[in-house]
């Protein structure tokens, strides 16, 4: 019988540096994984720099200690965050930035690299990817250590996101767009054919109930203490067991599941051996990835019986509605359209402003209600996942101005864009004034 993969809990209470320490000291330290290179390539979560949305920057600077302490050489940080944001702002915002100046990491922000396309072979589609990640850890991939630091979030899109989720940040944001819809769990599964991190370490310092982005006003009720990191050689393993830590099942999670069908890892729990068990099972939960579903009262959302997934259109528009509403007090005088077969007769009804969230529901209803309505109060967001055109459309219909999300001096925003894009940054962002 083939020895079982190993997948370690350390407790983080005592100190995040113990914590990282013996996490990689259980798999042989940082001697047995460096490669010929020496170099680190460190895959933080940074998808935005809203509250607990991020990898922690103490969990970052501890391994990049550990590493630098073991004879590393470079060290990258390397990130590229969600669309209707740019990644050096939302380094900068969440101390990302600051970590790496002080341990002489080197931040790289993708959105500012060059494009390379991948073949996805379950979609049978190129996307593209950042040529910085080709480079180093596809064609270069036996000389360079790739570790991925994703966050335990449950994610109202994806269920989870964990190492193989984490992935997604490689993509370039406009390509992020197509397939955000109920083939989105395929997409990742295909990079995960692609590439594969050498090692994983989650920051478990706090698990996110309800999805990934969190209301201030609801933390409470969404943020879940858990004081540990799980790690592993094996990402699929890492994955499958902090799912169960938050209490899902590997069928739960599609992008889990088809991962385990590539047979690259181990998605079997039966032949995972948990060290530190105790903290699994004294910490472990049952959470949920759906959302709270707290809308202004007056807003009426018109979903479609067809098409009006998840992954996309859904709850990337009803995401940013909660937020909108809860932490900003956003208006809800209008109407939102989303997926196909829409009940025509409720359409009809529709005398003021509206916002119509994906490409299906545009396509049925958008040039009829432009006619009817006037452009002035029609809104699209196109695709499956155009967030960069849902926060502008929402935030014009809920009274928001997007320049006043980005949680910074505004003169410090408008000064990290200009250099973003003299840099050559592909991050797709909203009107900022």
């Amino acid at each position: 019988m083939d020895k079982k993969r190993e997948v370690i809990f350390s407790d983080t209470t005592v100190s995040i540096a113990s914590a990282v320490r013996e996490v990689f000291e259980h798999f042989g330290g940082a001697g047995s994984l460096l490669k010929s290179s020496g170099d680190v390539y460190l895959k933080v979560n940074a998808v935005d720099l809203k509250n607990y949305s991020f990898t922690d920057p103490e969990v970052i600077r501890e391994t990049i200690r550990y590493f630098k302490n073991s004879g590393a050489g470079d060290i990258y940080v390397i990130e590229n965050c969600t669309q209707s944001n740019f990644t050096r702002l939302v380094f900068k915002a969440t101390g990302i930035e600051k970590v790496c100046r002080e341990t002489g990491a080197i931040p790289v922000y993708l959105d500012e690299t060059g494009a390379s396309p991948i073949y996805l072979e379950g979609l049978e589609s190129f996307i593209d990817i950042s040529s910085f990640v080709y480079e180093r850890l596809v064609e270069d991939r036996e000389e360079n250590l790739y570790v991925s630091i994703p966050k335990l979030k449950t994610h109202s899109m994806s269920q989870v996101t964990f190492s193989i989720k984490n992935q997604f940040g490689f993509v370039h944001q406009a390509s992020r767009i197509a397939d955000h819809n109920f083939r989105l769990h395929q997409k990742f599964a295909d990079i995960y054919r692609v590439i594969q991190p050498d090692f994983v370490i989650i920051d478990g310092i706090i698990a996110t109930n309800h999805g990934h982005y969190i209301a201030k006003s609801n933390v409470d009720e969404c943020i879940v203490p858990m004081n540990c990191l799980i790690g592993g050689d094996d990402p699929l393993s890492v994955d499958v067991i902090a799912a169960a830590f938050l209490g899902f099942k590997l069928e739960d999670v599609k992008h889990l599941y088809l991962a385990a069908q590539t047979g690259i890892g181990e998605g079997n729990l039966d032949n995972i051996s948990i060290i530190n068990r105790h903290l699994f099972d004294k910490r472990k939960k049952d959470l949920t990835c759906e959302l709270l579903d707290i809308f202004p009262p007056d807003l009426k959302i018109l979903r479609g019986r067809e098409r009006c997934c998840k992954e996309g259109c859904r709850r990337n528009t009803e995401t940013v509605v909660e937020v909108f509403y809860c932490d900003h007090n956003g208006r809800g005088d209008f109407t939102i359209l989303m997926g196909k077969d829409i009940d025509p007769e409720e359409v009809k009804k529709i005398d003021g402003p509206v916002h119509i969230a994906g490409s299906c529901a545009i396509q049925d209803y958008g040039m009829e209600l432009v006619r009817r309505l006037g452009k002035k109060n029609v809104t699209m967001s196109h695709g499956c996942n155009s967030l960069a055109e849902t926060i502008y459309a929402l935030g014009k219909h809920m009274g928001i101005k997007p320049l006043k999300l980005a949680g910074m001096n505004p003169v410090s925003s408008l000064a990290a864009l200009i250099t973003a894009r003299a840099k050559g940054t592909k991050a797709i962002i909203p009107p900022l004034l």
